[in-house]
């Protein structure tokens, strides 16, 4: 009985990804042998396409347009702050491509 229902839940998963259209990557396979954990996480390249302008109280961090080159969200156009040196073309590895920084404020105090 248990078996039925993760089938016909795997099922409904299955039909709503086809009717969305999504694509969803592999989960990350573990690897072989030792059960070791790897000394990285899993990151995602993303190149980038622009830079848009300087942030931080002393403007140390830069604001780019970066393109996720692989991955769930691969093709996904977005907004991430970098901290060092940087310029267009340049690939940024990203641990998450989910939260997209904000929009830098064009008015300025003082």
């Amino acid at each position: 009985m248990a078996d039925d229902a993760k089938k016909r839940k795997e099922d409904r998963k299955s039909k709503r990804k086809e009717k969305k259209g999504i694509i969803f990557a592999e989960a990350p396979k573990e690897s072989s042998g030792s059960g070791e954990k790897g000394l990285f996480s899993v990151a995602v390249p993303a190149v980038v396409e622009e830079i848009l302008g300087r942030t931080g109280t002393k403007g140390e961090i830069t604001q780019v347009r970066c393109r996720i080159l692989d991955g769930y969200d691969k093709g996904k156009i977005m907004r991430r702050n970098v901290k060092g040196p940087v310029r267009e073309k340049d690939v940024l590895m990203l641990r998450e491509t989910e939260i997209e920084a904000r929009k830098l404020s064009t008015g300025r105090k003082g």
